[in-house]
């Protein structure tokens, strides 16, 4: 009768999830399957929707043995659907165990990545409070998941001071390798008016290539006076074990403060050549005509500036007029070129904004007259050159200070001429600025650096040199060239090889058999005479370097020196000592850049020696 009841049964229609349908089925007349019975004592199973908890109670409960095998069968399944899902998702046992263990604080791999989030804080100028972010961890979590990231104060008390030791021992072996160097330094106040004093050195190694350290940015509370601003720089150099006498020189602003330092110390001094020519403009600017055009100018930018609506219509004019989609630029008095960049942009956008401004009653006044327009143009004419030439004289990766020679002569025979289309109050402009450079770059000691170190660059050499002072610096530079001591690998080629000879016979070697050719060399040295003198050797080197063509402008003088270093070997330590030298303050004005971004709105309570220790950082690493 079992075997006649179960061919009855029918098993479940459609999807079966559960191995217990194996043991229920359904009547052949049920066609809506709505009688759920046992295949084993034929039993009608109330299960509403499919709920199979009943059918595993009546085999729990009525067969036992059958629940049992079910039960181990079911896990068998899922164990095997487990273990595949595993296989094509997720890593292996071994994988998981090493992920879910955290690496030692004492393990490299820790030590290596602790040592690479305090690299991210210092180089990028990131606030230690970083760490602690819920999306930083998040990601180095996903990056590594063994590495248990350290607290701010382990990071704030270990990790920064440690990498400032380090890059200070390695800044320290750089600087005292340094056989003469060039400086910079500047004034600045934090943004809660603390005041800050910049040191910046510069110099070429013996492999000729050009090093900027930044030494410090130290607090100075007391008066800004040349004697306190002396005194720093000096107990500056001396912190780092720089000895005075190899400054080659400082280059400054004007500030007479500085000015005054630099002469108490007995440190000779090169003008900036941006603040300059930012000086130059500003008198050349002394004119009612421009003054006003200024005015309107300024005034212009500020109600752009303020106002989202003026933004929003400024925009959809200049779509409307096929311009340039550019906002505005604001004049800042302390930036070299802003003003010529705020009256380029605003002649470049001059359709749109008379545009958008007639629309306003209230400011339809500020639109430029074709006066103004004129005085603008005539400004633009005579400053835009002058641009290019300051951001090229700015730098700091490359020769600079003997570029400042040959600008001066371009502006005088060539950017800052008349032109026949030239305005009045064009000629003005440019002879103003020329008259006030002229005057600036006159005196003989800045004219001397600058004609050295023209002459040491084998662009120029003497091409931009006065002819009534071209003897003078060739003797100059023989004079130099006699205290230069020269190693034994840097042997000037004039020198005969009867020395190289004598040193070689002075060292005890093994009897050798002498050959015929040892009978000619005693008469060739004979007849070759004693060593030319030093003098003569350095007469020579000179004639040969001034007699060689000129390097192309836009090759690297360095890179010519560092092949050439063997053949003049005296020339090259002169070259390293007057090259290094900046043309501008610009690098210590990068450093309060720098400072800036560390001492922001939300780091503004930071001591000065952090303060010191984080730029140091952001500029050395």
């Amino acid at each position: 009768m079992a075997e006649g009841g179960q061919s009855r049964l029918v098993d479940k229609k459609g999807k079966r999830s559960s191995l217990v349908w194996e043991h229920f089925g359904f009547e052949e007349s049920d066609e809506k399957q709505q009688r759920i019975m046992c295949k084993i004592c034929y039993k009608v199973i109330s299960a509403p929707l499919g709920n199979t908890t009943n059918l595993f109670n009546h085999l729990k409960q009525k067969h036992k043995v059958t629940h049992d095998e079910l039960i181990k069968k079911q896990k068998d399944k899922i164990s095997a659907t487990t273990s595949k899902t595993s296989m094509l998702t997720q890593s292996s046992i071994t994988d998981t165990m090493f992920n879910a263990t955290s690496y030692p604080t004492s393990s490299e791999r820790h030590k290596t990545l602790t040592a690479a989030v305090g690299y991210f804080l210092a180089k990028d100028m990131q606030p230690i409070n970083t760490v602690e972010g819920e999306g930083f961890k998040r990601m180095l979590i996903a990056f590594d998941k063994r590495y248990a990231l350290p607290s701010r104060h382990h990071f704030n008390r270990m990790v920064l001071p440690n990498m400032y030791q380090q890059c200070r021992d390695k800044v320290t072996k750089e600087v005292s390798a340094a056989d003469e160097f060039a400086a910079t330094t500047d004034l600045w106040s934090s943004r809660t008016m603390e005041p800050y004093i910049s040191l910046t050195i510069h110099f070429i190694d013996t492999e000729f290539n050009l090093k900027v350290k930044c030494l410090q940015t130290a607090f100075m509370p007391e008066d800004h006076t040349g004697q306190n601003i002396a005194d720093g720089l000096r107990e500056a150099l001396a912190e780092w074990g720089l000895n005075e006498g190899k400054l080659v020189c400082i280059t400054t602003d004007n500030a007479a403060n500085i000015k005054l330092a630099a002469e108490i110390n007995g440190w000779l001094r090169l003008q900036c050549f941006g603040h300059r020519l930012h000086l130059a403009i500003e008198n050349a600017m002394k004119d009612h005509r421009i003054c006003r055009a200024m005015g309107v100018c300024k005034k212009l930018v500020s109600s752009f500036t303020y106002s989202w609506k003026k933004k929003r219509d400024l925009e959809e004019v200049q779509k409307q007029l096929s311009l340039p989609k550019h906002s505005l630029k604001t004049e800042c008095p302390t930036r070299w070129g802003s003003r010529q960049a705020m009256i380029d942009r605003i002649l470049e956008q001059q359709k749109a904004i008379a545009q958008v401004l007639s629309n306003d009653r209230k400011l339809r006044h500020l639109i430029p007259s074709w006066q103004d327009i004129d005085v603008l143009e005539a400004v633009i004419k005579s400053l835009s050159p002058l641009v290019e030439f300051t951001d090229a004289l700015s730098g700091e990766k490359y020769v600079s200070v003997s570029l400042v020679k040959p600008t001066l002569h371009l502006f005088n025979n060539s950017i800052l001429e008349d032109q026949e289309d030239d305005t009045q109050l064009a000629k003005t402009i440019k002879h103003n600025i020329l008259q006030y450079l002229n005057d600036k770059y006159s005196d003989q000691q800045t004219q001397e650096i600058l004609d050295m170190a023209s002459a040491l660059d084998p662009r120029f050499k003497l091409k931009y040199v006065d002819e009534d002072i071209k003897e003078y610096i060739l003797e100059r530079l023989k004079i130099e060239m006699r205290d230069v001591k020269t190693a034994s690998a840097m042997r000037a080629p004039f020198e005969t090889t009867a020395q190289v000879v004598d040193t070689e016979d002075a060292v005890p070697s093994m009897k050798r058999k002498k050959g015929l050719g040892s009978f000619f060399k005693v008469t060739a040295d004979k007849a070759a005479g004693p060593p030319p003198h030093k003098d003569q050797a350095i007469a020579s080197e000179i004639q040969s370097y001034f007699q060689t063509e000129s390097l192309d402008p836009e090759d690297d003088p360095l890179t010519w020196w560092r092949d050439a270093k063997t053949i003049y070997p005296r020339l090259s330590v002169l070259a390293r000592k007057y090259l290094c030298i900046p043309a501008t303050s610009s690098s210590s004005e990068r450093v309060f850049s720098t400072s800036g971004n560390i001492v922001s709105c939300l780091r503004s309570s930071l001591k000065p020696d952090h303060v010191n220790r984080l730029v140091f950082l952001a500029k050395n690493l």
